[in-house]
């Protein structure tokens, strides 16, 4: 039983704290009821200021019932807990895939998609604890931009000097996902996961995405693919040799089926992003999946604490005996 600071082993004696006041209740009844001398009259003796004996003869009886109450609490044996708590994180190690082909310039995204996929990368890399986290940028073919780390602020400038058009144009989906499962394969993590963004089709490479997929589910990886860019039609910026840099309308042609089947075979799943706030949704969908599992171990030691109310018990019970034999002796 918790009492402020303190827990009680045996709190059933707390049910005797009240006996001190009926203790005392008792005494003040006996006192009062106790038969006194007779005189004629006691006018005379109204004039006498009582001495100092008399105003603090109600001590004793407090002191005595202190010193019960303390006893009561020793009795209920008071402990004080020192709680320590071990715990032990067994993290998600992911790679995060990130096209920069030049169709991510496509601004049906605000400023456009890749702009904002990396800006949401970047928040869902904060949001994470106890990850190994690396990057893998791919375009006509793919590079590691960073190895798996818990050096989050290290990832963080890595993806910031990520650009699009610098490497050869084109889409390498099974490039770069046969890239990403491949630096898994070594992972010990109980949870091995690739996260794929992309907003076109394979065009590029020599392995397939579901040769990659089979392979990521031989090694245990899960994939979550998502497919970036609006319903139907995106405006894109394109620079005209002659006319300048000129805005047209581009067809979105993403291939779900491939990325749906990607994610499907390797336990993951397929999400399709039509805007900032739906990517966002969708990487903190993900985190959600993918938590940390923390063992956490509380190991709790009681130290006894009685001698702290037995202590002053004591001390009590011998004032009150002191008292009793000097100072408010009592004589028949």
């Amino acid at each position: 039983m918790p009492f402020g600071s303190y827990e009680f082993a045996h709190p059933h004696w707390l049910w005797l704290l009240p006996l001190p006041a009926i203790v005392l209740a008792w005494q003040w009844a006996i006192e009062r009821s106790r038969p006194g001398l007779r005189f004629s009259s006691v006018a005379a003796s109204r004039t006498v200021r009582p001495t100092w004996r008399v105003r603090l003869r109600f001590v004793p009886p407090i002191v005595r019932a202190l010193a019960l109450s303390f006893g009561i609490l020793a009795l209920a044996r008071p402990q004080e807990r020192n709680v320590s708590r071990e715990r032990h994180a067994e993290g998600v190690d992911i790679v995060m895939v990130l096209d920069t082909s030049t169709s991510m310039r496509a601004e049906d995204f605000r400023p456009n998609r890749f702009e904002a996929a990396r800006q949401v990368g970047a928040e869902f890399i904060r949001g994470r604890t106890s990850d190994r986290i690396g990057l893998v940028v791919f375009a006509a073919k793919a590079f590691t931009q960073a190895p798996l780390t818990l050096d989050y602020d290290f990832l963080q400038a890595m993806l910031a000097e990520v650009e699009v058009g610098a490497i050869e144009d084109g889409t390498a989906i099974g490039t770069a996902l046969a890239m990403a499962v491949n630096r898994l394969k070594d992972s010990r993590a109980v949870s091995k996961v690739v996260i794929l963004l992309t907003d076109g089709q394979n065009n590029r490479g020599e392995l397939s995405p579901e040769t990659a997929a089979d392979v990521a589910k031989s090694l245990g990886v899960r994939v979550y693919a998502i497919g970036v860019g609006a319903h139907g039609e995106a405006p894109f910026v394109i620079d005209h040799p002659f006319a300048g840099r000129q805005r047209q309308m581009v067809k979105v042609d993403i291939d779900e089926k491939m990325l749906n089947q990607v994610a499907e075979v390797t336990g993951g799943r397929y999400f399709r992003a039509t805007n900032n706030q739906a990517l966002r949704d969708i990487y903190a969908e993900i985190g959600e999946l993918e938590k940390t599992r923390i063992e956490e171990r509380v190991y709790t030691d009681y130290a006894e604490r009685y001698a702290r109310f037995l202590g002053p018990a004591f001390a009590l019970l011998l004032l009150d005996l002191l008292l009793a034999l000097t100072l408010f002796r009592r004589f028949p």
